[in-house]
């Protein structure tokens, strides 16, 4: 795979976003996460997963760059596939747990969420959605992720401000569960998925599931409504000319 490195070692996999410095998400990464997470469900010699990025960043979130070029077609697939990862990463029934080795705005908070437990590596990183300031519409589906955590008056407070948090903020609010130096980072993410490991496999996946079940219902649910009107603001001449500003400002920033 172009965009992941995965490695396994003793039924534990990792899996390395690894797309560029930053491992922005576009439709390739989307496939290949969604694809790669499958394959390790069916797998019985895999009993736990680790989600990590790169020193710096685990991932900046969607890659507007490239997502600004594609067409309705690609568009209206890539944010299918999107959506349809999150059901992919909440609904799998081993333990997952995300090393988040930096910045994590956005659709890299997303993917973080999505885990059974947050490791974040201490630094002056941020974390949170803020796809409402960018000018993208938030689906039900995300809101319902981001409450499963937060619990819903701060992840509707953090939703519409578009917040970000720094990294001890994170963990006061619950949106992380440890945070550690960045060399410890590994460590401190295998000792956790092992502890999840060494309990009775059926009845911790089981008891996964069924506490999350009201959340996988949910992300099942059919979106189509909300994706088209997404679709719609997203093609809307004015939301194309803050896009371009959002776009322009990010490429000064990284030249």
């Amino acid at each position: 795979m172009s965009t992941l490195q995965t490695t396994v070692t003793d039924k534990l996999a990792v899996i390395a976003l690894d797309r560029g410095r930053s491992n922005p998400i576009n439709h390739e990464m989307v496939k290949e996460l969604s694809s790669c997470i499958k394959t390790l469900q069916s797998d019985d010699n895999i009993g736990g997963v680790i989600l990590t990025g790169k020193d710096g960043f685990f991932s900046s979130g969607i890659d507007l760059i490239e997502a600004y070029q594609y067409n309705e077609e690609q568009c209206r697939e890539f944010w299918v596939d999107f959506l349809a990862l999150q059901y992919d990463l909440v609904s799998f029934k081993k333990p997952l747990v995300a090393a988040i080795s930096g910045h994590s705005p956005a659709g890299g908070c997303i993917l973080a969420i999505c885990c059974d437990y947050r490791v974040m590596a201490e630094g002056e990183f941020i974390i949170g959605l803020n796809e409402i300031p960018v000018g993208i519409i938030i689906p039900q589906s995300v809101f319902n992720l981001y409450a499963f955590w937060l619990g819903q008056h701060k992840a509707y407070q953090y939703l519409v401000e578009g917040k970000l948090l720094k990294v001890n903020e994170a963990l006061d609010a619950g949106l992380i569960d440890e945070v550690i130096a960045p060399r410890a980072l590994m460590d401190a993410a295998k000792k956790k998925i092992k502890t999840y490991m060494q309990l009775d496999t059926v009845a911790w996946s089981q008891s996964k599931l069924n506490l999350r079940k009201e959340l996988i219902n949910k992300l099942k649910t059919n979106q189509t409504d909300t994706l088209n009107r997404m679709l719609e603001h997203w093609w809307a001449p004015s939301s194309r000319q803050r896009l371009q500003m959002f776009i322009d400002n990010l490429k000064a920033r990284t030249t």
